[in-house]
């Protein structure tokens, strides 16, 4: 549905890590705030641009608002007839700027690349491109770091500032909160449009660094899936008002003579209907709590081993064979999964529907288990951003951010169009009222820009598929009226590193009770050894957080 590498995509592909709560990085052994990163609400409202939305186009399915400043994407159903120009002139003043970005897939030629030329022409200036494999591009970057040659323009994952260490590497990167923070962001109209939650996790010890890539106000790290036609088939409703009535669908759905059962793997997603919402949440007493140390956890493990030893789970499932499992989805195998929600668009329906003519993916409404309050964690409005070298000058990082206003132009643009599908007739032709690439578009156009900045996500038609856009828009702009913020959201937050690794037996152990191979006492003598190890410690350590920096709610 979203054009290219969508936001919903890299949620799914880098596995949901962008719904962590706290952004982790490595600083020093003591259970200490003083490391690099945190940044309490009064200097971060001083830090983070206006929001200033654009009225510069028209969505066929306009963005609904949910609750805690949660919102829906927009939806196109076709690309604009007349695409509008939302930047006057020429944003470029002539420089050269080395881009460094992730890239899954094959890397476009540098030389001779008409798409590269005609974007730089726009810009008025040159980007050279050095797209990176996006399979080992974090493992890359260190390299960078110690060498001191940083690219001027750099893209950082989120999921990757504990790897890469980056709030003690801040040094190396432009203070941007002079050029873009409050009122500043007006002189870039494109940018201003970016909602303010967006903005959160680039900002770090009361500063913004971060330029947002993938922006969404409507973000969910995925939920819990079904096969419409197959539920309709065998007469069952896709309400669920209790988790009894997920348990039901198991013996409706399952059918082992058939070579079907009602369930593939289901975690983490299951987790949600239970009320666990991030990593810590406070108790009546205001005491911070692990997830690890709630009934909610139990009351989701126990019904993930119940339904695993009822008969109703896929055996390839329960052997954590996941990489099969979309194919197992597709082919009809299972009927109910989890999964991201950037598997859910035009590409996967034109493969379900390659195996299956009656293939109908939906997701459940988000329901709660006991049949009170649902909800469904939010992901931070950003969880990839761009950084530029401090060694720009002034005017360099001025003719970047302008650049950058042109990048983040919105989806039925003049410039959207150009940085994403080229020039019409050679990179790109309308087809049914959408773009699609040519065969020389292809080959050369290739997520290189979007990872720079991005504008709002939105939604849109892939594969012709119009139907699939609509019950997607449908489904995030009910989810995002139970929105819920965890503690920490969006906080960029060093968490010390000798406790880096205490999670690691838990989740080995979850993993097992929720396969049904161990009971549930076995997760229960984890905890309290994840609480020896470090666990105890860490809370106060973000106790100490809580009270001097707040909780980012």
């Amino acid at each position: 549905m979203n054009a290219g590498l969508s936001r919903r995509r890299l949620l799914a592909a880098a596995g949901a890590a962008l719904a962590t709560p706290a952004l982790l990085a490595a600083c020093g052994d003591a259970p200490t705030n003083s490391g690099p990163g945190t940044t309490g609400a009064d200097d971060l409202k001083k830090a983070l641009p206006d929001y200033i939305p654009s009225r510069a186009v028209t969505a066929d399915i306009p963005s609904v608002t949910g609750a805690g400043g949660a919102a829906s994407d927009s939806a196109f159903l076709s690309y604009p007839k007349d695409p509008v120009a939302t930047v006057g002139g020429t944003p470029g003043k002539g420089g050269t700027y080395v881009t460094r970005t992730p890239l899954w897939g094959s890397i476009p030629p540098s030389s001779g690349n008409a798409y590269y030329d005609a974007v730089n022409k726009a810009l008025g200036a040159t980007l050279k491109l050095q797209p990176s494999d996006g399979n080992t591009y974090v493992d890359s970057i260190p390299a960078l770091f110690a060498s001191g040659n940083l690219p001027d323009w750099l893209q950082i994952p989120g999921w990757a500032n504990a790897k890469l260490n980056l709030g003690a590497a801040l040094d190396r990167f432009a203070d941007l909160t002079p050029y873009l923070s409050g009122g500043n962001v007006a002189r870039y109209p494109n940018l201003a449009a970016i909602a303010s939650a967006a903005w959160q996790a680039g900002v770090w010890n009361g500063k913004l660094y971060g330029l947002p890539c993938f922006p969404s106000a409507g973000g969910f790290g995925g939920y819990i899936f079904y096969r419409k036609d197959l539920l309709d088939a065998a007469g069952a409703g896709p309400e669920l008002r209790h988790i009894d009535d997920l348990f039901a669908l198991g013996a409706k759905l399952t059918d082992t003579g058939a070579g079907r059962w009602a369930f593939d793997d289901l975690w983490p997603y299951l987790k949600f209907p239970f009320g666990l919402y991030g990593k810590w949440s406070a108790d009546a007493s205001g005491k911070l709590v692990n997830q690890y140390e709630t009934e909610a956890m139990l009351e989701a493990l126990n019904f993930a081993a119940k339904i695993a030893k009822s008969g109703y789970v896929h055996p390839d499932a329960l052997a954590n064979n996941t990489q099969q499992g979309r194919q197992r989805f597709w082919s009809g195998k299972v009927a109910v999964q989890g999964g991201g929600t950037g598997g859910w668009d035009g590409d996967d329906a034109k493969g379900g529907l390659a195996a299956d003519a009656q293939y109908n993916r939906q997701a459940f409404k988000v329901f709660s288990a006991s049949g009170g309050t649902a909800g469904i964690e939010l992901s931070p409005g950003a969880g990839w951003f761009s950084y530029l070298n401090k060694k720009l000058s002034d005017a360099q990082i001025r003719e970047c951010l302008a650049i950058a206003d042109y990048l983040a132009a919105p989806y039925g643009s003049k410039e959207y169009l150009l940085v994403n599908f080229g020039a019409e007739s050679v990179d790109f032709t309308m087809t049914g009222g959408n773009p699609v690439l040519t065969g020389k578009g292809q080959q050369e156009v290739a997520q290189g820009y979007q990872f720079l900045v991005s504008p709002p996500a939105v939604t849109l038609v892939k594969n012709g598929l119009t139907q699939v856009v609509k019950d997607f828009a449908a489904w995030q702009a009910d989810a995002v009226k139970h929105a819920v913020r965890p503690l920490f959201y969006g906080m960029n937050i060093a968490e010390p590193a000798q406790y880096a690794s205490i999670e690691q037996q838990v989740e080995d152990t979850i993993k097992d009770v929720r396969f049904g191979r161990k009971p549930i006492g076995a997760f229960k003598s984890s905890v309290d050894t994840w609480r020896k190890q470090g666990g105890d410690q860490l809370r106060r350590f973000y106790d100490d957080i809580r009270g001097k920096y707040g909780t980012g709610q």
